[in-house]
């Protein structure tokens, strides 16, 4: 899953990044509200953490500014402020959820599961069943009968691209673009040494090459 971080306190920032991406998920951040929107409004990111206060433009329009165009990503907003009315202001703005400063890590680690979990990737079960293996992405496991099989943050997060859309081809920039941050610039076939550790973990047949495409997940 992609994040977009729109927060002006640079050291907060950085570090929500650094905690979200050991938690497995490829994390952008810019300071700047015009930016956020600009970022924002691509339509590649799979949940938005939204500063209220940020130069350039405030979170409120930030975020009334995505609704108005059509796009439904989940916004998570945070704010230094407390009260009914400010809480209230954001909800109506189309905010799906909202965390006030000072906030536990944990707490919104939390929140963040839990809107990508309503999301979900059509509003199903993130639980998906692959012949003999079961793949939770709310929980990130993956279970072979009773047995868990060990995967890293990247590999879980490469092996999501392909469950949540199993039986479809995905190519190797989507999976870039949903595992690795904007500002990767390394080699893109990191990809195939993912998609091979996968296939050693979980069995040579359940993630099929399609030549000049991408990959596919044997949906069995």
């Amino acid at each position: 899953m992609r994040l977009l971080i729109v927060e002006d306190e640079k050291r907060l920032a950085l570090s929500l990044a650094k905690g979200l991406t050991a938690e497995g998920y490829a994390v952008d951040v810019v300071h700047d509200g015009r930016e956020g929107l600009h970022r924002a409004g691509e339509g590649s990111y799979d949940l938005v953490i939204l500063d209220i206060m940020l130069p350039g433009m405030n979170g409120y329009r930030v975020c009334g500014a995505l609704r108005a165009a059509g796009h439904d990503v989940p916004i998570l907003m945070l704010t230094a402020k407390d009260g009914e009315y400010d809480e209230a202001e954001g909800l109506d703005t189309g905010a799906d959820d909202y965390l006030t400063k000072p906030f536990s890590y944990v707490v919104l680690v939390a929140r963040v599961k839990a809107l990508l979990r309503r999301r979900g990737p059509s509003g199903g079960s993130p639980v998906h069943v692959l012949g003999e293996f079961k793949v939770d992405t709310a929980a990130r496991r993956v279970l072979r009968g009773e047995d868990e099989i060990t995967l890293t943050a990247k590999e879980f997060s490469v092996l999501e691209q392909l469950v949540v859309r199993a039986g479809e081809v995905v190519s190797k920039s989507e999976i870039l673009d949903h595992v690795w941050d904007f500002a990767y610039e390394g080699d893109p076939n990191i990809v195939e040494v993912y998609i091979s550790t996968l296939r050693r973990k979980l069995g040579a047949s359940l993630i099929r090459t399609v030549r000049g495409a991408g990959y596919r997940l044997e949906a069995r």
